[in-house]
């Protein structure tokens, strides 16, 4: 009997290799290491992980620009575009982990002392008394973070399903360990978890349909089954294969009409778990479909035109209307963030190089905002006789913010108005990439109507910027310190927000390099 080993790009693979490194040791500081120390130690690990997987990632950056294009792996290629997009979800994983180790002025973080405890029970309030700390967050993220940091470098099926499941069991579970809502968060973690189970449902019969049309699960086999013809007269398997798989991924993106778990996660979900979700997660399966759509389903684009201008068309609809009449500020976000799936599938409708560079610059921006956003609203409490409570998260709570706490009210600010698209922000030129893209592409009409889209949508993130400036303060609302933490995330996002609108020319050529998709 003989076995061949496997060829494993190990240097390739060190990026991933550090952050499943810290995820490892995360769960044996979990076992050995006193509760009292476990935060401050899982801190420490995990944003050295994440830097210093940026480092090798930049090493890899020059080895791949100049040697081309590798194979990490059998399932997983390594290219230009497979860096850019590790390089992506690394700052938003950084932001994000800053903002989920924030501890507040009053000693408390955003997840339960122990989730294990029954809400309301004599076990939850023993356990809040005690002043446990739940850390099992830090190695989960960092799990879900190394799916990300695949997915994208998925080229073939199984690595897909594989990869995608990596990123979401992890997010299942920290769904539900919200401090304060407790059933609320547990009941997001629940529908994420049943509209997860359908997501990859879809991406695995697709799988099916596409391995019995082309008799292979690597990209590059499929596309020449379907250049070619594959199974004579079975070509509506690989049309019916690749629309399944292209679902389970809109179903991650939030995409109507796969949209329907995204109100209530975010709503439920600790808030440093829904930043890290609406920007990592809609991020990474963003640039997982682009791949897999310029390597295998182009071939068939004249055939998807309908199905996939159906559903851009009805995301802006749904993001964009429904956006409008929320009262809630992380429904809005969630319903904005829908708006903003609909606006970058003319990326992958495009259908050229530029519609790649644009999708990696408007993950990044998107992504950057979206976590400096949730960031802010883990700052602004309900009050409870002075005290501070669960995140006051309706709208007329943030009345008078801006004469409240005018740093916070501006950086919150700056954030919506880059959502909107407004010039010398980063969402502006991510938006105008997108457009470029599209009209190049052939997709005008859908650049229309992504336009008066984001005209409405200005429209609700205005209201919110006119609550926060122009109204009286409101007394049930108090505003929380953070220990320096989120501080920092929200400071680096407004940099980020800044510096990607007025001078993103340096960030666009990288991207440009690393747009080589295209067939």
């Amino acid at each position: 009997m003989s076995f061949t080993a496997p060829t494993i790009n190990w240097a390739g693979l060190t990026p991933v290799i550090i952050i499943l490194g810290a995820g490892v040791l995360g769960v044996l500081i979990e076992a050995f290491v006193p509760r009292r120390a476990r935060h401050g130690v899982q801190t420490v690990l995990s944003l050295l992980a994440v830097l210093g997987s940026g480092v090798a990632l930049a090493a890899r950056w020059g080895v791949i620009r100049h040697d081309g294009a590798d194979t990490l792996s059998t399932g997983f290629a390594e290219d230009p575009f497979a860096v850019a997009a590790q390089g992506v979800l690394l700052v938003i994983g950084l932001l994000s982990l800053l903002v989920i180790a924030d501890r507040t002025s009053t000693g408390e973080g955003f997840f339960a002392a122990q989730p294990a405890d029954r809400p309301g029970s004599a076990e939850e309030t023993e356990s809040l008394h005690a002043g446990w700390v739940s850390t099992e967050v830090f190695p989960l993220t960092l799990f879900s973070l190394a799916g990300m940091m695949l997915f994208p470098v998925a080229n073939d099926l199984i690595s897909l399903f594989v990869m995608l499941e990596l990123v979401s069991l992890p997010l299942y579970i920290m769904a539900a360990t919200a401090r304060h809502r407790r059933l609320l968060s547990q009941e997001a973690a629940l529908k994420y978890f049943l509209l997860g189970a359908f997501a990859s449902a879809f991406l695995l019969m697709g799988s099916a349909f596409l391995y019995g049309f082309s008799d292979a699960v690597d990209y590059a086999g499929i596309a020449t089954a379907v250049q070619t013809g594959g199974v004579s007269g079975m070509d509506w398997l690989a049309l019916a294969g690749i629309a399944l798989v292209t679902i389970g991924l809109l179903f991650k993106i939030a995409a109507a009409p796969f949209h329907a778990w995204s109100p209530d996660v975010y709503q439920g979900a600790p808030t440093p778990v829904t930043a890290f979700m609406a920007a990592g997660v809609k991020a990474t399966a963003f640039l997982a479909l682009v791949r897999f759509y310029y390597v295998v389903a182009g071939n068939l684009g004249w055939d998807l035109a309908p199905f996939l201008w159906t559903v851009a068309v009805l995301t802006m609809v749904v993001g964009t209307f429904v956006g409008v009449v929320q009262g809630d500020v992380k429904r809005m976000l969630a319903y904005s963030a829908i708006a903003h799936a609909g606006y970058m599938l003319i990326g992958v409708i495009a259908f050229n190089g530029m519609g790649v560079r644009a999708i990696l610059f408007y993950a990044l921006a998107y992504g950057v905002s979206t976590v400096g956003a949730f960031a802010v609203v883990g700052l602004v409490r309900q009050s409870h006789e002075g005290a501070a409570g669960a995140e006051a998260t309706d709208l007329d709570s943030w009345r008078g913010l801006g004469k409240r706490s005018p740093w916070l009210a501006g950086a919150m600010t700056l954030f919506l108005l880059s959502f909107a698209g407004i010039p010398l922000t980063a969402g502006f030129i991510g938006k105008f990439e997108l457009f470029i893209a599209g009209v190049q592409g052939g997709a005008s009409w859908l650049v229309v109507a992504a336009v008066i889209s984001s005209m409405i949508t200005a429209f609700f993130y205005m209201r919110l910027i006119v609550l926060m400036f122009f109204r009286d303060p409101e007394e049930a609302t108090v505003i929380v310190r953070s220990d320096g933490l989120i501080t920092t995330a929200v400071a680096l996002a407004v940099i980020l927000t800044i510096v990607l609108g007025v001078l993103p020319q340096v960030v666009l050529t990288a991207l440009g390099n690393a747009a080589m998709l295209v067939p």
